[in-house]
């Protein structure tokens, strides 16, 4: 970190009980080295991001969305650094930090999307339910790595772990929430990456203050999904200018949304969308700029010294995508049909393994593969360990394994024994 005033050793020390490796690299690029090369980051090129993985090539995957987060908050980094009165090349944002967020963001989500993540969290409410983004940091913080029967987390930096602490109140402080919250056993790393320095603070407040680099790793997602969500929809057909044309008269938009959406259906029409939202991207990057700001952190870092700020307009233009998105993408009835299966694949897997490793009857067919089958067996009689257990397994599939493993369980027309795991 020579030459960068910005971070300083509190940024710098990483969570104990892992080993680190010292050599030419920054801790942040050791930081991000790690997820690159990462089996969770891998297993992203076949889990859903809006479109079941598989369904067409061209669509995107969480991998692929993550990689073009990973760009944008690059070059979010690469515009503030070069047009900031408060940054010069002694005093500047990491991209290789800010990279590694971007990278993690949605290293914790299931198989199929956001609705295989409503189903594990309905699954697992006995012991606070299920969250992507805490998921997320429980594979940082804890799993990452299998050896020897043992798991492990990769002892990240404080501020790369803090960079994805995008929510900071554990289930219990929200109180039964439906998502956006860590885990209760996850406070003991919230701490750490505060130093207890935000006691001081309402718990609404600190909920809602989160790192500069978590700010725009934030941003950099918003702009990949909203303006990448209206390019696939129109090429899978989900966006055509007569249904936008039914759904703007259902709606009945107001003079902020009106110019918007005539906009939208010239840029369709001109059949150029994908070189038209390409340039919107840059359009989101040169919206940002740096705010100083206070609070209980500010004086232990310079994440916490300034804030991301977006232009109003480019906020409302993301706003009104993720509107059309959600309405006639996500709300429609294939995308609804997609999640009501991954829903009852994975409800049916839960089953199998409970009836298998959680049922008192006396039944123990090996379903798991060993090592999850190990930790299983070892949990017996911890009712809540065994459900953690069955949480991350799940977790970790990718769709194809989810589709694979329900038809070994429950489809006597599929013999298959030899897919990977």
């Amino acid at each position: 970190m020579a030459g960068n005033a910005f971070y300083k050793e509190f940024d710098l020390e990483s969570l104990p009980g892992g080993n680190r490796p010292s050599d030419y690299r920054t801790p942040f690029q050791i930081d991000r080295d790690r997820i690159i090369h990462s089996a969770a980051f891998r297993k992203l090129q076949s889990k859903t991001q809006v479109y079941l993985s598989g369904e067409y090539d061209f669509y995107r995957t969480r991998l692929t969305h993550s990689i073009e987060v990973a760009q944008i908050g690059r070059s979010i980094c690469t515009f503030l650094n070069g047009n900031s009165e408060q940054l010069n090349s002694d005093f500047h944002i990491d991209s290789d930090l800010v990279e590694a967020c971007c990278m993690s963001h949605d290293l914790g989500h299931p198989p199929f999307g956001h609705g295989g993540e409503r189903t594990l969290h309905r699954l697992f409410s006995s012991i606070g339910g299920f969250e992507g983004n805490a998921q997320t940091l429980r594979l940082i913080a804890d799993t990452l790595y299998q050896s020897g029967g043992r798991r492990s987390g990769m002892s990240p930096t404080r501020a790369f772990l803090d960079g994805v602490l995008k929510y900071k109140a554990t289930y219990s402080e929200k109180g039964d929430p439906k998502n956006h919250f860590i885990y209760d056993f996850q406070k003991a790393y919230r701490d750490f990456a505060h130093d207890r320095a935000s006691d001081s603070q309402s718990k609404e407040a600190f909920d809602r203050l989160t790192s500069l680099e978590c700010q725009i790793m934030d941003w950099a997602d918003d702009t990949a999904y909203c303006l990448n969500d209206i390019v696939d929809g129109v090429r899978a057909g989900f966006l055509t200018i007569e249904r936008l044309e039914r759904w703007a008269a259902q709606e009945g938009l107001d003079a902020i949304s009106e110019p918007l959406f005539t906009s939208l259906i010239d840029e369709i029409r001109k059949d150029k969308l994908e070189a038209i939202f390409g340039s919107k991207i840059g359009l989101f990057i040169k919206a940002c700029r740096l705010s100083p700001r206070e609070n209980a952190l500010a004086e232990r870092s310079n994440r916490y010294a300034f804030a991301l700020k977006v232009d109003g307009e480019i906020r409302q233009l993301a706003w009104f995508y993720k509107r059309v998105a959600l309405d006639l993408i996500f709300r429609s009835a294939p995308l609804q049909q997609m999640d009501f299966k991954g829903d009852r694949i994975l409800e049916e897997i839960y089953q199998a393994i409970a009836e298998c490793y959680m049922n008192s009857s006396g039944q123990r067919s090996r379903i798991l593969p060993e090592q999850p089958g190990v930790w299983m067996r070892e949990a017996e009689g911890d009712a809540d360990e065994q459900q953690l257990v069955a949480r991350d397994y799940l977790a970790s599939l990718s769709d194809g394994q989810a589709l694979r493993i329900h038809k070994r369980l429950y489809d006597p027309e599929y013999a298959s024994i030899i897919d990977l795991e």
